[in-house]
């Protein structure tokens, strides 16, 4: 059974343009039928689902490709796609520390402003003047 590309987004949960751009990358390469329009198989289907799970886990483009290879070799070593995710986990975990620096330096530029309706602002007077930070919000040192 195949569908048009209309159908393959309903059934995948993206988009046509999201598509289209996968097979653009050559991570799909769904048939045209005689008509040129775009065939999507099962196969295509199933690989869809599993490229909008990847990337709403957050893998990227080039992750993405790394696990769709993993998938779709039956001689795949659980311990090459879980390093691969390992990696990734580190990366949000490090950018999980990084967001929440972020959080605190506007949590406190936030309690030393007035907020009242007179010009005078610590917020833009830190952001104007103030030390640089770096992303982990500490002073930089130079």
């Amino acid at each position: 059974m195949s569908v048009n590309i209309s159908e393959a987004a309903r059934q995948s949960g993206l988009t046509s343009k999201t598509i289209r751009y996968y097979e653009q990358i050559e991570l799909i390469k769904p048939v045209r039928s005689e008509n040129g329009y775009r065939d999507y198989s099962d196969h295509d289907l199933d690989t869809l689902k599993f490229l909008q799970r990847a990337r709403a886990t957050g893998f990227g483009l080039d992750e993405c490709r790394q696990l769709l290879e993993l998938y779709q070799n039956p001689q795949r070593r659980s311990q090459h796609v879980k390093s691969l995710v390992q990696e990734k986990l580190t990366q949000v975990d490090a950018q999980l520390k990084e967001l929440q620096a972020m959080r605190d330096t506007l949590a406190t530029m936030v309690s030393h402003c007035a907020g009242d309706e007179g010009p005078v602002c610590a917020i833009i007077d830190e952001l104007a003047h103030g030390e640089d930070l770096d992303i982990e919000g500490k002073e930089k040192t130079q």
